[in-house]
């Protein structure tokens, strides 16, 4: 079956899925009650136990995790397919370093204990600080110029969050700030969701606008600048549009690595190699890992508290060079 007629079905299992591991995340937890009385529980207004872990904790964490792996999937496959690039992801032009280094700040400062969403605002504020970065020091310039600038970026910001860390005179900050940045979906709550669902949502409709141009640019930058396509819109949407959603999941989230990486690689032959039909499969493929991730952390080590980012690495990294090894020779 050929990669077009294929389409539709890989949607609709990607979807299915994506369901099916919601639901999931919503019914699996420590507190061991049963699927149907928790999703009872869910739309319950009597305040009792039951519908205050399903209300306050596993909805927001579910739909945080929903979320956050759309935005992964989707912001990876558009920066993949616009800086023709097979290792772009989201940290490849600072957004998540920089985020990162906000919500660092916050904590060593005792901004994120003064105020309540001190934490996430600041991070949300470094990933736009990074997006504007990196389009003052990219310019006009081409897409190794956006690349560079990125790199240049990210690397000042994880120098500047290893400076806080060593000049950290608590241990205890020192130790959050740490724990922070290996990523979790834990103890979030419905505010974390209403927070970074706008900034989250107003990235996607920045990275969908960019479809069809990325179907030209496969056929070379010229030839798409031939055809009508404005590099420089694209450009701007790709990169506000990563800055906008990946900062908000960032900021909610912490750092989560891989999931950008490796969803587009693997969706990438099931959807013909098209960027416009790439980027759906990719954003249901990122919510269906973090998902799948998120209730796998519930279950091994549950009294450790494993953390998110910790365990997308671990399965995400060796996939990565299981990929790499197969495409060897489209790298030569």
């Amino acid at each position: 079956m050929s990669a077009g007629r294929s389409y539709p079905l890989l949607i609709l299992s990607l979807s299915g899925l994506t369901a099916v591991l919601f639901f999931l995340s919503l019914a699996l937890g420590p507190a061991g009650t049963g699927f149907s009385e928790s999703l009872a529980a869910l739309f319950s207004r009597d305040g009792g136990a039951i519908a205050l872990i399903m209300q306050e904790i596993r909805l927001p964490r579910a739909l945080l995790g929903l979320m956050t792996g759309m935005t992964l999937g989707l912001s990876g496959a558009v920066l993949q397919g616009f800086l023709r690039n097979p290792l772009a992801e989201p940290g490849l032009i600072g957004v998540s370093s920089t985020a990162s280094l906000g919500a660092v700040l916050a904590i060593y400062t005792g901004l994120s204990a003064a105020v309540p969403l001190g934490l996430p605002l600041a991070a949300l504020a470094g990933a736009l600080i990074a997006v504007l970065a990196v389009q003052a020091l990219a310019g006009s310039g081409g897409m190794l110029t956006v690349i560079l600038a990125g790199v240049a970026v990210s690397s000042f910001s994880s120098a500047m969050t290893s400076l806080a860390l060593n000049l950290s005179p608590n241990p205890f900050a020192a130790l959050e700030i740490m724990f922070w940045m290996l990523g979790s979906l834990t103890d979030r709550s419905m505010t974390h969701v209403y927070l970074a669902a706008p900034f989250m949502v107003a990235g996607w409709i920045m990275l969908f606008a960019t479809s069809r141009s990325l179907d030209a640019l496969t056929l070379g930058r010229d030839v798409a600048a031939s055809m009508g396509v404005d590099l420089q819109r694209v450009r701007r949407l790709a990169i506000f549009g990563t800055a906008f959603s990946v900062g908000a999941a960032t900021a909610v989230a912490g750092a989560i690595g891989f999931v950008g990486l490796v969803v587009p690689h693997l969706l990438r032959p099931l959807t013909g190699a098209m960027p416009s039909r790439l980027l759906p499969a990719s954003a249901l493929g990122g919510a269906c890992v973090i998902l799948a991730a998120d209730i796998l952390v519930r279950f091994v080590a549950p009294g450790r508290d494993l953390k998110l980012g910790v365990l997308t690495a671990i399965v995400g990294a060796p996939f990565f060079l299981f990929l790499v090894y197969k495409s060897r020779k489209d790298f030569l």
